[in-house]
């Protein structure tokens, strides 16, 4: 590799290895070393702080420690760099612990850690949402007299703003201020994104209007942000603007920023818009997946066009983008809510023939759809056939059951089904009581009602609003004015407004 040449040196050494690392050759760097060695010209702590340095942002930290204790037996003690490398490393392989006994071996051999130190495991602990150890780590920081940077204050503001305190979020970043550091556009897309994530979109646009005022250039993950908060937040002319903006601004839409408005044109049922984009998106040459079309599907099968719900999945498997089992989930669900079961069970069987197991939420779409047409038995003989396939019915499974049932007036498999519950240790919810409640007052059996009331506060189920009315109103169909001023006194001394037209 070498040619025979009277100027090696290690100044030439540690050029070299740096050329190799950076050019992630870091074996060759290695042998490289090995071949100047022979030479006699010998590594010193630049070389292996590169070759520690490279390993460590490789992920190979086990090399990298092997290079500290080598060095050490070379009788090269390691520095600050060298140890900031190998925090990173660690850090960057989910060894936060390990990192930290490190920095304490480096303090015990007289070294301070300084701002990349802190930062190696103050963008660890950030990242793992740790918030405690995050604020302990930036407070120890603060206290030796290490001065936080855009990392620092970046890596804090993003934990605040991924967990939704936007009050200590917004607090780091006017510090930060305060300190003289100036916000750069990774720090002001964190701002925006945690205000948007939370549904404080007018609190992302003035600082979306400090960044511009400062002339920091919003990138397409910035507007993203934004746009994600604002179909969150249905306003989708003012999402249509800064789509507007964005491409006058030369800034290209991507997969994400297409994916975002779909889904809020979809959510709002405006499927032409939704469709316009999507094609659009095609037209961009950007490859929609799966959870585009499953966004475009349900919007479809919320709007009752299953036609174009059918068409849009085989479109999908066309373009080798295979259906899982939330295309499937909804849309089955689209088939029982317009009462063709026919169709949705068609959907189960391919779902099945293709090895996608079914799931809670399809299961119950399915108990719903037979009960929602009349069939609560054809709901029941299911319930079993989801059981054998080793899938649990829960509240909403019974509580759709129970409903179905009462709404037949067969209260006695109502009941049954209650007790059912409970054996499989689901406790019946305010649904539950509120469902039985409404159909036994409705049928005037208003002894059972009581006692269905009385076993719902013994349960500690708090009656509300729909469970009084019911009770209200089934005695006053039986012109029993005493017991329904009763529970209208009960619901005020709860707390509620009744409906006082009786």
């Amino acid at each position: 590799m070498v040619r025979e040449r009277t100027d090696l040196n290690a100044y030439t050494l540690n050029i070299m290895v740096n050329v190799f690392c950076k050019d992630f050759k870091i074996e060759k760097a290695e042998e490289f070393l090995m071949e100047m060695e022979e030479r006699g010209v010998f590594a010193d702590v630049v070389t292996y702080n590169t070759l520690i340095n490279a390993y460590s942002r490789e992920g190979n930290i086990e090399r990298g420690l092997e290079l500290m204790k080598l060095m050490r037996d070379k009788g090269l003690e390691p520095r600050l760099l060298t140890y900031n490398s190998i925090v990173y490393g660690l850090c960057n392989n989910g060894l936060y612990e390990r990192a930290k006994e490190v920095v304490n071996e480096m303090m015990q051999k007289g070294l301070s850690p300084d701002t990349a130190t802190y930062n190696g495991l103050l963008v660890e602990c950030c990242w793992k949402c740790n918030l405690v150890e995050a604020e302990g780590i930036f407070g120890e920081m603060l206290s030796r007299g290490v001065v936080p940077n855009l990392v620092s204050y970046s890596s804090m503001i993003g934990v605040f703003s991924r967990t939704g305190n936007l009050d200590r979020m917004y607090t780091y970043y006017k510090d930060m201020q305060l300190k003289g550091l100036v916000p750069d556009r990774i720090v002001y897309t964190i701002l925006i994104g945690g205000f948007c994530k939370n549904g404080a979109v007018s609190d992302a646009m003035k600082v979306r209007d400090e960044m511009v005022k400062r002339g920091c250039l919003m990138d397409v993950v910035t507007y993203n942000a934004i746009l994600d908060g604002l179909c969150k937040e249905t306003m989708l002319s003012e999402a249509d603007l800064l789509f507007n903006e964005m491409v006058e601004r030369g800034v290209f839409p991507d997969f994400c920023t297409y994916t975002t408005l779909i889904n809020g044109y979809c959510k709002t049922r405006n499927m032409d818009r939704a469709l316009s984009l999507f094609s659009s998106m095609l037209q961009r040459s950007l490859k929609p997946d799966v959870v585009t079309y499953n966004t475009l599907i349900d919007g479809f099968c919320k709007t009752g066009a299953m036609e174009k719900a059918i068409e849009l999945r085989d479109n999908m498997i066309s373009k080798k983008i295979h259906p899982n089992y939330i295309t499937y989930g909804t849309l089955m669900n689209g088939f029982c809510e317009g009462g063709y079961l026919s169709e949705a069970f068609k959907l189960w069987d391919e779902m099945v023939d293709k090895g996608i197991e079914p799931n809670k939420v399809i299961c119950n779409s399915l108990v719903k759809g037979y009960c929602r047409h009349g069939d609560p038995q054809k709901a029941f003989e299911f319930l079993k056939k989801m059981k054998s396939r080793g899938i649990s019915p829960d509240c909403i499974t019974y509580n759709t059951l129970i409903r179905g049932f009462m709404q037949e007036e067969n209260v006695d498999i109502a009941f049954e089904l209650v007790n059912q519950m409970e054996k499989e240790s689901i406790a019946p919810d305010l649904i539950t009581y509120n469902v039985i409640l409404h159909q036994l007052c409705r049928l005037g059996r208003m002894e059972e009602a009581n006692t269905v009331y009385r076993k719902m506060i013994e349960r500690g189920v708090n009656p509300d609003r729909s469970t009084y009315m019911s009770l209200i109103d089934g005695y006053i169909s039986q012109e029993n004015l005493g017991e329904a001023f009763h529970f209208h006194d009960k619901m005020l001394q709860r707390g509620l407004v009744p409906d006082d037209n009786f």
